[in-house]
């Protein structure tokens, strides 16, 4: 068994960064790696991983709770309306990440998403990209950030008006979505989500 697998107290094989920290170690046993098919939950994660880009993701998690109430629940028809209004609410709430940048980019993604629809949506276009086969690590440094396929789900993205998305963060999208699965060999979730045999 790979020296990045912790075995908890519960008898279960976990990496390092989901051995610890029970919201950590929640959202790595029963989230990170299922699959997300509806739109709602795919622009969700898809403005979380935008928003995680140079932060770590147990911010992100932490502030989870607030972010959904400050993007009304991430629907894409209502961050689709924002206006400046909204900018100047978003940038002064403390419960998110207050940067200009990532919070214009998560509402021109969701009026992205809305002219997805008449191409079938966002959940079948980014469900599109995966590929053929899925790593099998057995240790952190096996892992890609970034693939063929993420590379061009970003571009493909891009063309589609979404900002934002680049090729790593994208790769993060379908690590967390269950498009590719990076659980390491060995770990209790490897091959969980249905999507991809063991």
């Amino acid at each position: 068994m790979s020296d990045a697998l912790i075995v908890g107290a519960d008898g279960l094989a976990r990496p390092s960064w989901a051995a610890g920290d029970p919201l950590l170690r929640d959202y790595y046993d029963t989230e990170w790696g299922m699959p997300v098919r509806d739109e709602r939950g795919v622009f969700e994660r898809l403005s979380l991983e935008a928003f995680q880009s140079g932060l770590s993701w147990a911010t992100i998690l932490r502030k989870r709770p607030a972010f959904r109430e400050a993007f009304d629940g991430f629907d894409p028809d209502l961050v689709a309306a924002y206006g400046d209004r909204d900018r100047q609410r978003l940038m002064a709430d403390a419960g998110i990440v207050r940067n200009r940048r990532k919070i214009d980019a998560t509402i021109t993604n969701a009026r992205a998403t809305i002219a997805l629809r008449e191409q079938g949506g966002l959940a079948d276009f980014v469900w599109s990209f995966q590929p053929a086969d899925t790593p099998t690590p057995t240790a952190y440094d096996q892992i890609p950030t970034q693939s063929a396929e993420s590379l061009a789900m970003s571009k493909a993205l891009k063309k589609a008006g979404f900002a934002h998305v680049g090729p790593t963060t994208m790769f993060a999208l379908m690590e967390a979505i269950g498009i590719v699965d990076t659980h390491l060999l060995g770990s209790h979730r490897r091959a969980s989500s249905g999507v991809w045999p063991a």
